[in-house]
């Protein structure tokens, strides 16, 4: 199961909050939320906050590389494991 959630910190940065697992169907989730939300970022800042997932599937790295790749995105991480998807995929 995957949760997501967005927050505005202030009016030039955007917070992304993905929680569980990123892992099929939720990837698809995911996905769904990033190209609803991508037209709409304008000048703010994107923030992916990713301490709060347990696993990344291949599908789920391939959309966190797309979605830092289209924006830069900061990405929050805060465990080894969540750093080493933020490593993958800001590489």
């Amino acid at each position: 199961m995957i949760r997501i959630s967005k927050h505005e910190s202030g009016h030039d940065v955007l917070i992304l909050k993905v929680e569980g697992k990123v892992i099929g169907a939720w990837t698809t989730e995911l996905q769904r939320v990033w190209a609803s939300l991508h037209p709409s970022l304008g000048p703010r800042k994107l923030c992916i906050d990713i301490c709060g997932v347990t696993y990344l599937d291949d599908q789920g790295l391939q959309l966190l590389k797309e979605i830092f790749r289209a924006t830069g995105a900061i990405i929050l991480a805060d465990s080894p494991l969540t750093k080493q998807f933020a490593d993958q995929a800001t590489k």
